[in-house]
């Protein structure tokens, strides 16, 4: 496999874990996983919550992806694997440690674009329940959050 194809793909995998995870979060989390969910939506002073196991239904896949390659010599499945564990590394660092400030890193920025993607969340965030379950990923902001 060559350099080009696996950047090709590893740029590919993450750009579609995108949409996995905005489908994942409307009709998985606030569906019939809400129970574990519900939680996030929620204030609360505890550093872990229920909602946290689901780093396990994009990190199995993952590393199941990287491990299987590995041992039965298919780069392809390392690459999809290392493409969606790069998704998680910037999932955490921009929903978990910029928008919700679980790690008090990044509290200050001048950028329109971070802007808009922390005030897209909290939108969201407005709503308590679990009707209503669209959140724009990291990628895709909406322009009028741009103000």
């Amino acid at each position: 496999m060559s350099v080009f194809l696996i950047i090709l793909v590893l740029i590919a995998t993450f750009l579609v874990m995108e949409f996995v995870a905005f489908f994942v979060h409307k009709y998985v989390m606030h569906t019939f996983l809400w129970g574990l969910h519900k939680d996030h939506h929620q204030p609360t002073d505890h550093h872990l919550q229920k909602n946290d196991f689901f780093f396990l239904i994009f990190a199995i896949p993952s590393w199941l992806g990287i491990m299987l390659g590995l041992m039965y010599a298919l780069p392809i499945f390392v690459t999809i694997g290392a493409g969606i564990a790069l998704y998680g590394v910037c999932y955490v660092l921009v929903h978990e440690i910029f928008i919700h400030q679980r790690l008090r890193f990044f509290k200050k920025t001048n950028s329109a674009y971070l802007k808009g993607i922390r005030k897209a969340h909290k939108v969201h965030h407005k709503n308590m329940g679990k009707e209503h379950g669209t959140c724009f990923g990291m990628l895709i902001v909406p322009k009028k959050y741009f103000k």
